[in-house]
């Protein structure tokens, strides 16, 4: 297997293969039942197998899906997200992350004629070959032009753009530090303002790589809530619930750079995914999805810490709590991680050992207490353990 479901990242009682899901809970191959809270690895923000979703879907490919045009989907995915988005003038719709995380890249360099990219070391935007994790077959060139910067360090942004100096042509940034395997870091609002401010003086462009929070923290841009607006922001995750369909927003003095360039793909204009886009975007407004997912957070987070210590095990839970990331102090291996996940998946819920989880609109009260039944049973395992 590769990519996500490679050996060694996941305990080895975990699936390889999964059959169906429906709301927040999914089932195996074996049988095996699990409250997910992992949702694919974050698009399934309205859970599995949404009615609104998939009826908007069918209705669609009852016309066409993909054909040699893009059908009227495209224009009304495109209105429905500049208007929910304030910076955003026009849209570029791509198939995933990796897509519009590159996309956007190539857009910055040909508005700036210019090369470097700052990056924040060990963030993750993709598996193309400037930014995948691992690096067997890539070459040094494929990431000449990348510069390296730590997430809310200053010093180490400066750093990072004197060292580009004109040369320069954008920065990428996730909307909070949601690195794999430690403690998840809130933006600090005077670094994403200072991190404006150079890249307006020095003529790069500002890339929010929103792909695995938007729509989760708020419905617009991630930092809608910060005096920081990006020029450029990325989607892809939860606009869809699980269709493959990602966008590229962008402010309108970049709109003739993106007409520019050439990036697409057979199935870039397939009309289902987007008609998914929208009956997703449309539906999250109609219920307040952002404030459900954030409820639901809530509620894990307030069982899960008390759990943890009551059964005697200190840990950090940071994040948003609809992105949350548990970690076991005094664990660099991660061993106890991976021991909590096996036995949580023994109990029926599904935690990834490293990644950052993910609720959904569909996991509501009933659901929530039931998991947190398994992941107490899963703390008094590991506890007898110790």
């Amino acid at each position: 297997m590769y990519g996500h479901q490679r050996a060694g990242l996941f305990p080895s009682n975990f699936p390889q293969f999964l059959a169906s899901g429906d709301g927040a809970l999914i089932r195996d191959v074996d049988g095996r039942k699990f409250v997910d809270f992992l949702l694919g690895y974050g698009p399934m923000v309205l859970g599995y197998q949404n009615r609104v979703v998939e009826e908007a879907a069918q209705r669609q490919r009852e016309l066409a899906d993909c054909q040699n045009a893009p059908s009227a989907r495209m224009v009304e995915l495109a209105e429905l997200m500049v208007d929910m988005v304030d910076h955003a003038q026009w849209a570029y719709f791509a198939k995933n992350g990796t897509d519009a995380t590159t996309t956007a890249l190539t857009i910055a360099r040909a508005a700036t004629g210019r090369a470097k990219i700052l990056v924040e070391r060990a963030s993750y935007h993709g598996a193309a070959p400037w930014c995948t994790p691992g690096t067997a077959g890539i070459s040094a060139a494929d990431r000449a032009n990348i510069r390296y910067f730590d997430y809310n360090d200053l010093p180490s942004l400066r750093a990072a753009f004197d060292e580009a100096d004109d040369d320069l042509a954008g920065v990428i940034i996730t909307p909070f530090k949601h690195n794999d395997g430690v403690d998840q870091e809130l933006i600090d609002p005077a670094f994403a303002r200072e991190l404006r401010a150079t890249c307006d003086r020095k003529g790069a462009v500002l890339i929010l790589d929103d792909v695995r929070c938007g729509m989760r923290l708020e419905m617009g841009s991630s930092w809608a809530n910060l005096d920081v607006q990006p020029d450029l922001s990325v989607w892809g995750k939860a606009i869809s619930n699980g269709y493959p369909v990602s966008a590229i927003l962008g402010r309108d003095s970049l709109r003739d750079a993106a007409a520019t360039i050439f990036s697409t793909g057979t199935f870039w204009f397939a009309a289902v995914p987007m008609a998914a886009a929208i009956a997703t975007i449309q539906e999250l407004r109609a219920i307040d999805g952002v404030r459900l997912q954030r409820r639901a957070g809530d509620r894990l987070r307030a069982g899960l810490v008390a759990q943890a210590q009551a059964h005697g095990f200190d840990v950090s839970y940071t994040g948003p709590s609809q992105m949350p990331y548990l970690r076991f102090h005094d664990d660099p291996e991660h061993q106890l991680s991976f021991a909590f996940s096996a036995a949580a998946l023994d109990n029926g819920v599904y935690l990834h050992p490293r990644h950052n989880w993910f609720v959904s609109t569909a996991h509501t009260d009933a659901v929530i207490d039931r998991a947190l039944e398994g992941t107490d049973r899963a703390f008094a395992t590991l506890a007898a353990k110790s």
